[in-house]
């Protein structure tokens, strides 16, 4: 499963997380990258982060971002089975490395993620949960077409309450 698209002058591919993406997900935990998500997590947390991307199977799927033709690995994006509001659903969620942001990447691998997700015909909408204070994370929602439902409180990582904004993608089409 290995999904590639071409936009503005980026190509990117999303493939499904392996053993060796651990390296890139230390790279992601930098404070840059986290002070929108309760800032960084230490070694036991990736560790346990990288179990649980590893052996979501069924309930969903984490991809490494590759940028080609470099074959440079920019981020992760992914979409898991939650609870929302007692419905199942699928969340997604993203991260790009500072130096690779701006570009439209992250824009092109969470399309490319939900494509995935929509395959599956396994829930009928994905959500994003970004902060508030988030607004490229947002923006993303905007340019993708989600419907922004409201500002809610989320907990995340555990223990750690934020404001988010809730954002909902239909992924069956309509007949």
């Amino acid at each position: 499963m290995k999904k590639i698209l071409e936009r503005s002058n980026h190509t990117i591919q999303i493939k499904p997380w392996e053993d060796k993406d651990l390296d890139l997900l230390f790279r992601i935990n930098a404070p840059e990258m986290m002070q929108h998500l309760g800032g960084p997590e230490s070694k036991e947390q990736i560790l346990n982060r990288h179990k649980r991307y590893l052996e979501l199977n069924s309930r969903g799927c984490m991809f490494s971002i590759i940028l080609l033709p470099e074959l440079e690995p920019v981020g992760s994006v992914g979409y898991w089975q939650t609870t929302w509001n007692d419905e199942s659903i699928y969340e997604t969620g993203w991260s790009v490395l500072p130096s690779y942001q701006g570009k439209g990447i992250a824009t092109i691998a969470v399309k490319l993620a939900i494509e995935e997700a929509s395959a599956e015909n396994k829930y009928k909408y994905i959500h994003a949960f970004p902060s508030i204070d988030n607004p490229a994370s947002n923006a993303i929602c905007r340019k993708l077409s989600f419907q922004f439902i409201s500002e809610c409180g989320f907990e995340y990582p555990p223990g750690c309450f934020i404001r988010c904004n809730n954002w909902r993608l239909n992924l069956i089409p309509s007949k």
